[in-house]
């Protein structure tokens, strides 16, 4: 619409300022009075003329680039607009650009009611008798195409808002009619996969959200009748083994005693003898081991473990399993160093329980460290303390790390036991930690090692967003900074290899020399 209507005044100006331009070449003025009353004649009869194309303003402004020389008065006529004026950028423009052109501008013009509205000033060169270079203005009003297009844009706004409303009533239909059974088969779906197994979706009708609705049904019926089997075959599983756990434990303090008879007087038998008393001694402890383990599994399965806390020096008692161990890593070629704060480190644990758990990652490191040193690190922030052993032998893979704490789960064979174990030892681990509302970590990599890390909170009943220390570190196993501003951790050395001919790397200068247990 802007286009057409600056083409439309484009068109009647060039025919205006013709029309002007012919009446000055034609006019008989041959003084500077004459020449003014011809202009002024000139002026009125353009205004007139150009009234149809509705122009409310015409000027005679002399050129700002003209030569000294006579001059009229500048003439302005205006009509149906009280505030018209012509920018000196566009009378700059038209005395620049030469009698041939025509220029123009919007602008806004304030109308007989006081309203601003848009406007056209069109300008162009014309050569008066006597008076020579001027320019003429003419400014058309665009008032009626302003109150098209406010009309247009009102019944723009109204369709939207009605549209708007229309959509927003579709949409809550259909939000109603179609989503909202979907979204309530996606809560039941949420509740099902919290454990609630008894949610159900209402079914209505027999569209494709109804038969959506009847498979939930069927899947959750069937989720929850197969859940009950496994539940009601855990419990007979639990029971069983509590049951056989029991019944064996007096017939094999029985054999127990009768073996250890045997034993004590193995020097008397025949070598074959003796041998053979040696093995029954061996697997009878190792019997008794995994009955202990197996009462204690016992224990958890019926929730009847039942700890005892107390505020426990945690680097005393790592520092006690590591020298119950030393006959082991001595055994194995081991060197074990520990890394802990140079003050006590407390917990409120249960102490027989966490004994239990640090001894089976030294043993497990011990056994599979292929003579390699063993890493224990103590670690500890405001909410937490971390215990992390780490051994650089064969190491596992990321499917063993993701079965190594189930119930008698083996690893491959390249990581067999010397020590004969029940398969059960990390598991009773995960649940001693589990006791303490903590955590328990496990990391491999073929040939670069593992890293077992257990994390408690300081106080019973306390929680903890994250643990000491990381649990996989290829580089410095030192924590990185010490907790509250104390010492940093040491290396303590414990475990001491007379063989001269050890490749084990020798403890850091910072070790202390009193660390070494002999």
């Amino acid at each position: 619409m802007f286009s057409e209507r600056v083409s439309q005044v484009e068109a009647d100006a060039t025919v205006r300022f013709n029309a002007a331009q012919q009446a000055f070449n034609e006019g008989a003025a041959n003084t500077i009075d004459q020449a003014q009353q011809l202009a002024n004649t000139v002026v009125r009869e353009t205004r007139t003329n150009a009234l149809g194309a509705r122009a409310v303003a015409v000027f005679l402004l002399r050129n700002q680039q003209a030569v000294a020389g006579p001059e009229i008065n500048d003439i302005s006529l205006v009509s149906n607009a009280k505030e018209v004026v012509i920018s000196p950028q566009l009378q700059a423009a038209v005395s620049q650009g030469g009698e041939e052109h025509q220029y123009w501008q919007s602008q806004e013009i304030v109308n007989d009611d006081d309203v601003p509205v848009a406007a056209l000033a069109i300008g162009k060169q014309v050569n008066l008798p006597v008076a020579h270079n001027y320019a003429m203005y003419i400014v058309y009003s665009l008032e009626a195409e302003e109150r098209t297009v406010s009309t247009m844009l009102r019944t723009v706004v109204a369709g939207s808002i009605s549209l708007l409303l229309l959509l927003g009533m579709l949409i809550w239909l259909v939000t109603y009619r179609v989503l909202g059974p979907v979204q309530g088969t996606a809560q039941a779906a949420r509740r099902l996969s919290n454990g609630d197994f008894d949610v159900r979706v209402n079914v209505r009708g027999h569209d494709e959200l109804a038969v959506l609705a009847r498979s939930f049904n069927n899947m959750a019926e069937s989720l929850q009748t197969t859940i009950q089997e496994y539940d009601e075959l855990s419990k007979l599983q639990q029971r069983f083994v509590s049951d056989v756990s029991h019944e064996l434990r007096t017939p094999l303090t029985t054999i127990k005693m009768a073996g250890e008879m045997i034993y004590d007087a193995r020097d008397d038998f025949d070598p074959l003898a003796k041998r053979s008393a040696e093995l029954l001694h061996d697997q009878v402890e190792r019997f008794d081991t995994m009955l202990a383990d197996l009462l204690e599994i016992s224990r958890y399965d019926a929730q009847a473990a039942r700890p005892d806390f107390e505020f426990t020096d945690l680097t005393a008692l790592t520092e006690t399993v590591m020298s119950d161990a030393e006959t082991l890593a001595l055994k194995q070629g081991v060197v074990m160093r520990l890394h802990a704060p140079q003050y006590p480190v407390r917990a409120e644990i249960d102490e027989k329980r966490i004994e239990r758990v640090i001894r089976n990652m030294v043993v497990n490191a011990i056994e599979h460290a292929e003579s390699k040193p063993v890493e224990i690190t103590i670690a500890e922030d405001n909410d937490a303390i971390s215990i992390r052993v780490r051994d650089y032998g064969i190491g596992m893979t990321e499917e063993v790390s993701a079965h190594v704490f189930d119930r008698f789960y083996r690893a491959d064979p390249a990581r067999a036991r010397t020590t004969g174990g029940t398969g059960l030892g990390l598991a009773i681990a995960t649940e001693d930690v589990n006791l303490h509302d903590g955590k328990l970590e496990a990391k491999g990599e073929p040939g670069k090692g593992s890293a077992f890390m257990m994390t408690l909170p300081r106080r019973h009943g306390g929680t903890f967003k994250q643990p000491a220390l990381q649990l996989w570190e290829d580089g410095n196993l030192l924590p990185k900074k010490s907790s509250k501003g104390r010492p940093a951790a040491l290396p303590k050395q414990f475990t001491a290899i007379d063989n001269p001919s050890s490749k084990l790397p020798s403890p850091p200068s910072a070790s202390k020399t009193n660390g070494v247990l002999k």
